[in-house]
This record gives C-alpha cells, structure tokens and sequence, in this order.
C-alpha cells in the first residue's frame, strides 16, 4: 500500500519531490490549522515537521497509523520521541544538513564580535573613523570549549583548525572523540582553561537553563560564550549578571530563551530588562535563530530527511 505523508509544516520542495519520486502519496498543505491537521491524522503514515507545533502524547494517540516522523531539523524536543518509539513511530533528524552552517555562523559571529565589526560598520557609516576604540581580538591562542561534540560542535571545531588556537571538547554521552580538530577533555577542564565556550547540545530536561549562575561561576578566567544551539540552554538573567561582573567577556547568541516554540518570532510582550541589556550591551551580538539557516542547508536539510525516510521506508 502506497504510503501517505501529511508535511505539517512548508520546507524546501525538494523534500516533496524526493518523496513522491521514491512512491510516497504526499499532501503538501502546511497552511492548514492545527485543528484541521489533527482532523485528518489518522490518515497518514508519515508526518513532516519543523517547528508549527508540538506532537505530544495527545496528538500522536490521533496518528493511528503512523510509522514515521520527519523534522527538517536537528533538533526534537518539539517531539514526544519516548512515547512515539513506545508506539512504532520512527523518528527522523537531519542535523547532517545543516552542521555546515552552523560551525560557519558560529565562526561568523566569534570575528565579529572580536573584532567590534557591527560597531565599526555603524560608527564609519556616520562618519566615525575610531581605530584605537575598535582595536580587536585574535583567536589564535585562546582555548576554546566545546559542549557538545556532534555533528554542530564538530563543524564548529573544524573551522576552527586554520585559526592556532587550542580546541578541547567535552560530551557526556560520547567517548573516545579526539581527533585532528578537537581533544577529548572532562567538563572541569572546559571551567579551568577556556577563553570561549560553544554550546553544541540539544534542548532536553537534563540541559534547560544547565547554563546558569553557578555554571558561568565555575570559570577559572573571564571567557566568551557562543550558543547557537537552543535559547532555553542558557538563563539570559544570570548571563547577564556575569557580564555585568565581567566573568563573561562577551557572547554570541543565535538563539534566545524568549522564543516561541516555532523559532520564528519572540514573545514580544513578555521581553525583560535583560534582553533591553544584551540589544544595548557593545560586548553582546545577536542573531534571530539562523546559525542553521542558509539558503544551502534549506536543500540539503529537505535531501538528508528524505533519503533517511526512503532508506526505511520506501
């Protein structure tokens, strides 16, 4: 029997094409309402998401028949993955499509906040020509930290291997990882020696808000943190009160804990005095969730989720 794939949410149409060339009956209609998608779960034997909404217990009891979720993403915590495996239900990720952009956004954002860039920008085009002020960073010769040492946390360090600068990693689900580009260290040396941390985990129960005031007070020396990974990773309030301190040096955020769970905007009504912080702060560079998001990864996310679906499925 033909199998049928509802895409919850739009994602480049190479996904859909992969799809319906390898046999798969696709229904491409991610303008629909949350409401008039569960009416008809129960019709499908694959779902692809992003980020519209959440499948919980009580939207994955709908999907009688499905086998197989696909996120055009790296990330699952918009997922009950335990209770879908519990009931059959492959899971599919795609962290392979966009790791590239990542290590480069996460690269990008470090040189330019080393080296006063969007200051300099605004300063020279109203006719401030300030050397002394802007005077930057080199990233040879710093540590650098990675948490997280995946497909994110290893493009990371593999751009970082022309820059002479000492790169030491530490997972806790993975051993055995040294290679060229990183070395294998435990958490406590990550708090002893870096200059610059880089957040490369996924958000689950074990990581919310792991980045807190007892976390940044364990640093040894003043560093800079990096998290392209997800908001809810790091507290901003108690990031905050280190850069005030000074414990941290300066940081590159890609990704807030004040964003809705679709990625695609901010509770706009909810915004404390701290993020007012991090927009006038010159030490603090901002992004809106796009470490991942180049007009490359969008075909390579849409290509890695198809072929794994395929590879099972088809």
């Amino acid at each position: 029997m033909t199998k049928k794939v509802l895409f919850i949410d739009s994602t480049h149409p190479r996904l859909l094409e992969m799809l319906e060339e390898a046999g798969f009956d696709c229904q491409y209609t991610p303008e629909l309402s949350k409401d008039e998608m569960l009416a008809i779960f129960d019709q499908f034997d694959g779902f692809i998401i992003r980020s519209k909404f959440k499948l919980t217990k009580a939207e994955l009891d709908k999907a009688t028949r499905l086998k197989f979720i696909g996120r055009v993403g790296a990330g699952l915590e918009n997922i009950d993955v335990p209770y879908a495996e519990s009931k059959g239900i492959t899971c599919f990720n795609a962290p392979e499509g966009n790791r590239d952009a990542v290590g480069e956004h996460a690269l990008g954002m470090l040189l330019c906040l080393f080296n006063n860039l969007c200051r300099c920008n605004t300063e020279v085009g109203m006719g401030l020509w300030r050397r002394e002020e802007n005077r930057g960073l080199e990233i040879k010769g710093k540590t650098v930290g990675i948490i997280g040492y995946g497909n994110m946390g290893g493009a990371f360090a593999q751009r970082l291997k022309g820059f002479g600068c000492k790169v030491i990693a530490y997972d806790k689900y993975k051993f055995d990882y040294s290679d060229e580009f990183c070395e294998e260290k435990q958490l406590q040396d990550l708090f002893d020696t870096c200059d610059i941390l880089s957040l490369h985990i996924p958000q689950t129960e074990e990581t919310m808000f792991m980045v807190n005031d007892e976390f940044l007070g364990k640093f040894k020396k003043p560093f800079f943190l990096i998290n392209t990974a997800r908001g809810k990773i790091v507290k901003i309030s108690d990031l905050v009160k280190h850069l005030k301190t000074g414990q941290v040096r300066g940081a590159c955020l890609d990704v807030l804990e004040y964003e809705k769970t679709s990625f695609e905007d901010l509770h706009a009504n909810e915004l404390p005095d701290d993020f007012k912080y991090l927009i006038d702060a010159d030490n603090v560079l901002l992004s809106p969730h796009v470490g991942g998001w180049t007009h490359e990864s969008n075909i390579k996310l849409s290509e890695v989720t198809a072929q794994k679906i395929i590879n099972q499925f088809a």
